[in-house]
């Protein structure tokens, strides 16, 4: 008796069943877009930041965010808009100005690497017993906050300006620091950098600045729109008599020794 043989069906791609891990390929669950667009955030910001502090290297800082912020404020206050702020190479600039603004905001300016702890612990032991003083934050510091950053003193904020210190200390150096700083700091209301505070408060260009005179910018500092650096109240009198004597312990100033 002869068996007949049925044929077996040809298996096909077409017809196999698929594995259930298919239908999940090229699908993502929340928590790893969510992972994801934070890799890409941070990314965008690495090179976005570091590409800021490159460029600002080599051309002026035509404006800071205080500056917007300040004439913000003034335009809903009521108040008029001043705005002065022009460019001065380093070259240009008082080494008075230079070694005033050392002997009263960061006295270890040329050998720390943009953070000077002791001040730092100083700041916060005084702080903690109440007294009032101005922080221990360095001239880098300062310039990382005015160039890139906000005012305020939220621990985010913070941390991005100890990145962008560390940022400018390695790509900028110590000279360039110091220009983008003495170009960007508020030293009047509505004055901004050593050109316009020299014109303003001396009428003089910010090359032919006295000792006495760049103390008296540098004196106006912590609170540059409630102080004068001339027609001076005694308090800001006895700080310029300070940073003078002060100033010649900076002694001559070279940016490129450690």
């Amino acid at each position: 008796m002869a068996v007949t043989k049925k044929p077996i069906p040809k298996t096909t791609t077409a017809n196999k069943p698929k594995p259930k891990t298919a239908a999940k390929k090229g699908k993502r669950s929340f928590g790893e877009k969510v992972k994801w667009f934070f890799i890409k955030l941070c990314l965008w910001f690495f090179g976005i930041s570091i590409a800021s502090v490159i460029i600002f290297k080599y051309i002026p800082v035509p404006f800071t965010p205080l500056m917007v912020i300040r004439a913000i404020e003034n335009k809903f206050g009521g108040k008029e808009v001043y705005f002065d702020h022009d460019w001065e190479p380093i070259e240009k600039i008082s080494m008075n100005l230079q070694k005033a603004v050392i002997a009263s905001e960061d006295g270890t300016f040329l050998t720390h690497n943009g953070f000077d702890f002791k001040a730092l612990q100083k700041a916060y032991k005084s702080n903690e017993r109440g007294r009032r003083i101005r922080g221990g934050s360095t001239i880098s510091q300062q310039t990382a906050k005015n160039v890139f950053l906000w005012q305020g003193k939220s621990y985010f904020r913070k941390g991005l300006e100890a990145y962008f210190t560390v940022l400018i200390e390695v790509i900028w150096g110590k000279e360039r620091i110091m220009e983008v700083y003495l170009n960007s700091i508020e030293m009047g209301d509505g004055v901004y950098g050593a050109y316009a505070a020299t014109e303003h408060w001396y009428r003089r260009d910010a090359s032919s600045l006295t000792p006495m005179q760049a103390a008296g910018i540098a004196a106006i500092l912590p609170n540059p729109r409630k102080f004068k650096a001339t027609g001076s109240s005694s308090y800001i009198n006895r700080r310029k008599q300070r940073i003078v004597r002060e100033m010649r312990a900076v002694g001559k100033i070279n940016y490129n020794a450690k």
